[in-house]
């Protein structure tokens, strides 16, 4: 599997990710992870919705937290033909327990904690933590990247108005 070095750190401390650095204008890979009841979901079920596919290392931290509440909200505004989806390596059962905490009703969130496959096919599993890194797709109805913000620095948040943007530009 491919490795790509320095690309992002931590507390300013270079890690490594694995998998391909994936491109504007690519295909969406097609992969399975899993819902808060356990059950296999394929990121190809949510039909021809465009989608804010995110990634984050862990919901139960303080910025992974605020960027899902954000994107929660951001929701309300996008209408039905957008899905809003965050990936992390948490269990299942944390992710439920968490949206169930924090009320989060308009995103889907979705465990790669299994074989980390999302990881290494989106080229943002973190090699050395085995954890994501903080990540915004913006996926169009033909499963087609239309907008990357890999961010450098985990600890911190994505540019929130950008990823908006880019798929409110697909409405």
């Amino acid at each position: 599997m491919e490795e790509r070095s320095g690309i992002i750190t931590m507390m300013g401390n270079p890690l490594t990710l694995i998998g391909p650095e994936l491109k504007v204008g690519d295909q969406a890979p097609d992969v399975k992870l899993l819902d808060n009841d356990l059950h296999p979901v394929v990121l190809s079920s949510f039909g021809k919705k465009a989608y804010i596919l995110t990634s984050v290392p862990s919901l139960d931290t303080s910025v992974c937290d605020m960027e899902t509440r954000k994107f929660n909200e951001a929701a309300a505004d996008l209408g039905e033909d957008v899905a809003i989806l965050t990936v992390s390596m948490d269990l299942p059962f944390a992710q439920k327990r968490w949206c169930g905490a924090a009320g989060i009703e308009n995103v889907v969130t979705l465990s790669d904690h299994r074989d980390g496959s999302f990881g290494e096919r989106y080229g943002v599993l973190i090699k050395e933590l085995r954890l994501l890194a903080r990540a915004v797709f913006v996926v169009d109805s033909e499963r087609i990247i239309r907008y990357i913000q890999l961010v450098k620095e985990v600890t911190e948040e994505p540019d929130y108005q950008a990823a908006l943007n880019a798929v409110k530009g697909l409405m």
